[in-house]
């Protein structure tokens, strides 16, 4: 039988997929295995059982082998895309030596020593010793370090996610490039791990050695050995290929392969992202993130914690929509969706930014979220209303800032993440960018990147271009409403612009009697 199927696993923050791609793009089949995504002995922590990850994803293949119609024997390949910036440390034979720690996890170590030498001297005069320090404390090497010694000094390699699902999976400590996002020694512009004198070593503590091989995404990374195929019903011997994290899969997925093609990504962390063919810093010392496509990269506007507050507008605001949810057997998603019809585009007013965590830089580390304009005319509805435009407004700057810096203008949108399953956020998302906004053909957009690096470095296609062409799609456009755009350029421009600036000396007012955010240091 010819082998023109791949298999992608998506393990994403609340779920592990297991999910069989044709060449075409289609998903032929999927499996999941909903995931808690944290636990919590501190306030401020989350943490994983690396294991867990590992057994949901054998879980989610062996569904697959006993549901999907695809035989064993008609898949060319196996890929992995995972969150970014879950780390795990490891022992010779692979084993954990303590839970992963979650990329939401806020814990900090502060009082570290500054990075001294000449380094410390240019980050000085450059005014960039905060973001620095901030990055400093920000990694979970040092914690670690710091607080369980016992384990850093057992530590025989220090794993992303997909790293540790490769070993799992291959028998070797390899990762991808276009996995690395986080607090470790890469060297972004080169794509590589840093060299020796780096500043980035004194920063992260980490050592050379307990670093895993790097491979470039379409790579191969090993095959499927015989103790993963009994665990995970995987043909043994089968390639696995290197893709890249989620967020930088779903950009090739939802077909943004030029950097005049924006996508959003309405996820846990909200983002607006491009794929750019030179290096360029959106933010300084903030590097555009590994591309699945090996020769570019992913930059990359984040807003933390982005339609988390859909989450947290559900749990705490919509306890009857939930209810009737259940009575309709449906998602309580479809029922809020209701109320975004019932307020007029802006709120009455009602303006949202939703800085929820503190920044390094854009935002400042003092920023918080604010809403302004609230009068006796608002209620909930308001509220979910302003939340989304509010999440709009952030990713247009975002884009703005992306477009100064890169010196190439966004022309179109795709959206991907769970956001982008709503109606009514889509046409929001158009009317205050001002631009057709797309939703591709299918909703596993970080899968199919992933799918798509496997098909270019199996040969399936000949190359990124060929591949992104053949396998991804529009599926449904929204045109911008010009009358409501104009509404909402105005309210952009004339007031969301100006409310950080205005508020930031109350935001440094608040944290200098509460304390809160901690100061780097403190």
């Amino acid at each position: 039988m010819a082998k023109e199927y791949i298999l992608a696993i998506d393990n994403g923050t609340q779920s592990v997929r297991a999910l069989i791609f044709d060449l075409r793009g289609n998903l032929v089949y999927k499996t999941r295995v909903i995931l808690e995504p944290y636990y919590s002995r501190e306030p401020g922590w989350a943490e994983q059982d690396a294991d867990y990850y590992w057994k949901s994803l054998c879980q989610a293949c062996q569904m697959l082998w006993q549901e999907s119609p695809v035989p064993k024997d008609a898949i060319a390949g196996v890929t992995i895309t995972t969150q970014r910036s879950t780390l795990i440390n490891v022992d010779k034979e692979g084993r954990p030596l303590r839970p992963a720690m979650v990329w939401l996890d806020q814990r900090r170590t502060n009082g570290l020593k500054p990075v001294g030498g000449l380094w410390g001297l240019a980050f000085k005069v450059s005014g960039m010793a905060e973001t620095v320090a901030y990055l400093q404390a920000e990694a979970e090497s040092n914690w670690i370090k710091t607080h369980q010694p016992e384990i850093w000094d057992k530590t025989y390699k220090f794993l992303f996610l997909s790293g540790y699902l490769t070993y799992c999976l291959t028998g070797r400590f390899v990762d991808s490039v276009g996995c690395q996002v986080g607090y470790v020694p890469f060297d972004y512009k080169k794509k590589r791990w840093a060299s020796s004198w780096n500043w980035k070593w004194q920063v992260t503590q980490v050592e050379s050695h307990m670093l895993p091989e790097l491979v470039d995404p379409a790579g191969l990374m090993g095959q499927v050995t015989r103790r993963a195929a009994e665990e995970t019903g995987i043909p043994e011997g089968l390639p696995v290929i290197a893709a890249a994290a989620d967020k930088a899969c779903e950009v090739i997925g939802a077909g943004c392969l030029q950097p005049h093609i924006g996508c959003l990504s309405y996820g846990t962390t909200a983002t607006i992202n491009t794929t750019q063919y030179k290096y360029v810093e959106a933010i300084p010392l903030i590097p555009p993130y590994p591309s699945p496509v090996p020769n570019a990269y992913t930059l990359e506007i984040q807003i933390y914690r982005g339609y988390w507050m859909v989450s947290w507008f559900k749990d705490q605001f919509a306890h009857f929509e939930k209810q009737i949810a259940a009575e309709r057997g449906v998602e309580t998603e479809t029922i809020i969706e209701e109320l975004l019809y019932k307020v007029p585009p802006g709120s009455m007013g009602l303006i949202l930014q939703p800085y929820w965590s503190p920044g390094i830089k854009v935002p400042g580390p003092e920023a918080k979220g604010a809403v302004i304009g609230f009068g006796d005319v608002h209620n909930r509805a308001h509220l979910y209303r302003a939340i989304l435009e509010g999440l709009a407004y952030a990713l247009r700057e975002g884009k703005e800032r992306e477009e100064k810096r890169s010196g190439i203008n966004i022309t179109e949108l795709r959206v991907a993440g769970g956001g982008s399953q709503s109606n009514a956020a889509m046409q929001i998302t158009a009317d205050i960018f001002g631009l057709p906004t797309a939703r591709p053909h299918i909703y596993e957009t970080s899968g199919l990147g992933a799918a798509i690096d496997a098909a270019v470095g199996l040969k399936l296609h000949p190359d990124f271009k060929t591949a992104v062409a053949e396998m991804t799609r529009i599926g449904q456009f929204f045109e911008p409403d010009w009358t409501t755009h104009k509404i909402y350029d105005q309210l952009y421009k004339r007031v969301y612009k100006k409310m950080y600036d205005r508020l930031k000396p109350l935001y440094e007012e608040i944290r200098s009697i509460t304390g809160y955010p901690t100061r780097v240091g403190e």
